[in-house]
This record gives structure tokens, sequence and C-alpha cells, in this order.
């Protein structure tokens, strides 16, 4: 079975190889720039992984992988717009770098790449990709838009928020897992369990991407914390406080979203400080290690020898480790 790092490196060297010599160049120069500033490439690399489970020959699954790898980059690029957000892998965001219709533009033809790349599937699984690539990409907009309207509504549960982040984050892994069998031409079985992996994975990983954000050390992170505190932005960790159902803490945490001339730093302070006294942190833990357990789990069902998994297994348990 390829490892993770096996299987970066051939994505590195396609993408490499991915030539982008059509004109106009203002068009494909933003989608040359994003493609180009790195990334850990784990979509592409969870299906060529789980591709090689069932075959030795990685051939079949590479265009559809680097299709993957495509639309991520180019839903980025336009949450990048939503988002107003300036910096991405600590480079300028192309609506920054051009402008906002460049950016827009960019990423509507990486999206027809993304489509152009995903079609080269063989043809007895190209109608079987085809449908969960749509039906991902629906979802993944699903997500967006849920994500969106979760800036201005009121209430919003912790029910909701891990439905959002199922659409917005945890299919596009689960898609990605789950083709590599398909395109494998593995049994409808194993490709179910393998999106059951991804699912999990995917969601475990935002919330521990959620606690990252509040809690991490800047270093380690490679990025500032409290982004998501200064921002209000509704996280596992901000809905779980305001339902924790103690009341001081939460009226000084509601205090905090409702100012609107603040101390940076201080509010990050604090806004900590209410997170620890209701252990929010280790309960965000908590269950972002139930999702990946529950990955391991469905993981360990698949029928392929245990040899043949190992990989992905170890990849796994990197993820519900990492502190970047």
């Amino acid at each position: 079975m390829l490892s993770y790092k096996e299987s970066l490196g051939i994505i590195e060297k396609k993408l490499e190889e991915f030539s982008l010599s059509r004109q106009p160049s203002g068009l494909y120069e933003p989608i040359r720039y994003i493609l180009s500033i790195g990334g850990k490439r784990i979509r592409p690399c969870l299906t060529l992984m789980s591709h090689s489970i069932f075959s030795d020959d990685p051939e079949n699954a590479i265009a559809p992988a680097l299709g993957l790898e495509v639309f991520h980059n180019f839903t980025l690029m336009h949450d990048d717009i939503m988002d107003n957000a300036e910096k991405r892998r600590n480079f300028e965001t192309v609506h920054v770098k051009w402008n906002n219709n460049t950016a827009i533009l960019s990423g509507d033809a990486m999206l027809i790449m993304a489509y152009q790349l995903i079609a080269k599937a063989h043809p007895p699984v190209l109608s079987e990709i085809l449908n969960l690539y749509n039906q991902t990409a629906l979802e993944v907009c699903e997500g967006q838009q849920y994500d969106m309207d979760f800036e201005t509504r009121k209430q919003v549960s912790v029910e909701d928020y891990l439905e959002m982040i199922r659409l917005k984050t945890a299919v596009l892994l689960a898609a990605s897992l789950s083709a590599g069998a398909i395109l494998a031409e593995a049994s409808r079985e194993n490709s179910r369990l393998l999106y059951q992996v991804g699912q999990s994975l995917g969601i475990g990983f935002q919330l521990q991407d959620d606690y990252l954000d509040v809690f991490a050390e800047d270093e380690a992170f490679g990025k500032a914390i409290g982004n998501d505190i200064l921002s209000n932005k509704k996280t596992y960790l901000m809905l779980s406080a305001l339902q924790s159902g103690n009341t001081g803490l939460v009226k000084r945490l509601e205090s905090w979203i409702a100012k609107k001339d603040f101390d940076p730093a201080e509010k990050i302070k604090s806004v900590q400080e209410i997170y620890r006294e209701l252990n929010i942190g280790e309960k965000t833990l908590e269950i972002s290690r139930e999702y990946f357990n529950r990955g391991l789990q469905y993981l360990q069902q698949l029928a392929a020898p245990e040899g043949k998994k190992v990989e992905l297994i170890e990849f796994a348990r990197f993820l519900a480790s990492r502190s970047f």
C-alpha cells in the first residue's frame, strides 16, 4: 500500500507537470499560483492510498485524484472572497493579489478543470465517480451556505454545527477515500466503509482545528491563534459554551461577543479563560477523538488484508494527534 509520503510525491510531481499553457494568462496565472503555494494535499493522497489497498497500479487514480485537489483549491479561492481573507498558507489570497473578478473567473475555470480531470476515470467506473463528485460538490456548497447563514442566525445548535462541518469539510474527505476504492473496482461495501472513514475523520479534523485555533501554540500551529474568537465565529467551542447552562459564564461570553470595541489580546485571553472554566477545550478534544476512533473502527471493518490497511491507519492516527 502507498504511504502518505509516497502518495504526496506522486501528486506533487503530477501537479508540476500540470501544464497550464492556455491563454489568456490573466485567467490561468491565478490558478498556477494557488496550486503552487503548498497545502497538505490530503484529499488526493487519500484517494491514492485507498486505491492502493485494492490495486498495485496507481495510474487509474491519478487524474481523478488531481481533480479532487483542483476542486478543493477552487473552493478555497471562492471561500477567501466570501470571508474577505487576506492570507492563504501565509501568501496573499488570489482576490487580494489580483482582484475579486479575477478570483471568481479563475475559480470557475478551476471547477471546469476539476471536471475534466475526474472525467478521465476509466469507463467502467466513470458514471459512479461522476455521481459521487456531483453529490459531493453540491454538499460542499450547502455546507458553505450554512456556514454563512450561521453568521446572522441567533440560534445555532451544536447539532447544526456538526452537520455544517460534515457538509463543508468532511464529505470531500469521504469522497476522496471512496473514490480510490471505486477507481480500483473494489466492492460497494468497501467503498461505503471508506466513505464513512473519511466522513468521521473529516469531522474529527475540523473539531480539532476549532480547538487548535483557540489553544494551540502559535509556533506549532503555524499561524496566529484566536481568529475564531475575534470574529465571533460559531464554532463547536463557542456553541458548547453558550449551551453549557452556566448562567454567569454565558453572560460573560455574550458580553464579549457583543462588544464592538475591544483589545484583541484581552478578548482572546478572556474567552480562553471562560472556555477553560467550562472545560470546553477538553470536551472538544474528546468528541474529536470519538470521531477519529469511529473512523478507525470503520477502517478495521474493511474487507482487505491488515497489511494493506496499515498506512491508512497510521495516517489517521497521525491526523488525530496533530498540533498544526
